[in-house]
């Protein structure tokens, strides 16, 4: 089974979700290496930002194969933008918990849940580059650990609570809920499962954040 010719373009429009989430993924790791203090944790962002770079330009590289006129331009998705402009803020006033919560935690997982699914489907239709996507999962996987790790140990450490992190979260979770609902009619436009795909978005969030306060 190939990539039918209805399918290119809805393929690139998640592609072109994900590369602006890499790109937005880059800028803060960027920034967030700066005003971490320890340096095992800025090691790590350093080679996160190199990382989501590189996956930007392989995303950018399969829309140009599959779709090109998906190159370049504002994403399809308004909420990612909005959520890009909260992300920025938080980057803006250091805070990095709620960087972690925003970028490692709830946008990594919820590309997580795409690239998951998407290679699933590429899989299906005979798709190359098999090890690169897997490399591509496996980079964001480590990506979407740290950040759980390292909210863990500021919340332990008191530097942040819970409660606010909770708080913090219904805003960027209200955006997610509007890009998983565009996501999942594209999804349905490929005849892949979308409530199959929608329903692993939950999994990739800590209890602590989707448990009603």
């Amino acid at each position: 089974m190939l990539i039918q010719s209805d399918e290119r373009q809805p393929i690139a429009r998640l592609l072109s979700f994900l590369e602006y989430g890499e790109r937005l993924a880059h800028e803060t790791a960027t920034a967030q290496a700066v005003f971490v203090q320890d340096a095992g944790p800025r090691r790590f962002l350093l080679a996160q930002s190199r990382q989501e770079s590189m996956h930007a330009w392989v995303f950018r590289g399969a829309i140009a194969w599959l779709c090109p006129r998906h190159l370049g331009g504002n994403p399809f998705l308004p909420a990612l933008e909005q959520y890009c402009l909260l992300v920025r803020d938080a980057l803006a006033r250091k805070d990095f918990a709620e960087t972690l919560l925003a970028e490692q935690i709830i946008l990594e997982g919820l590309g997580e849940a795409i690239l998951s699914r998407i290679d699933a489907g590429l899989t299906k239709r005979n798709a190359p580059f098999g090890r690169l996507r897997r490399v591509l999962l496996h980079q964001e996987e480590a990506h979407h650990a740290f950040g759980c790790r390292q909210l863990e140990r500021l919340v332990a450490e008191g530097r942040v609570s819970r409660d606010r992190l909770r708080a913090r979260a219904p805003e960027y979770l209200g955006l997610t809920e509007a890009m998983v609902t565009t996501l999942s009619d594209v999804f349905a436009s490929i005849r892949e499962d979308a409530g199959a795909w929608a329903s692993d978005v939950p999994r990739f969030m800590p209890d602590w954040l989707t448990v009603p306060m």
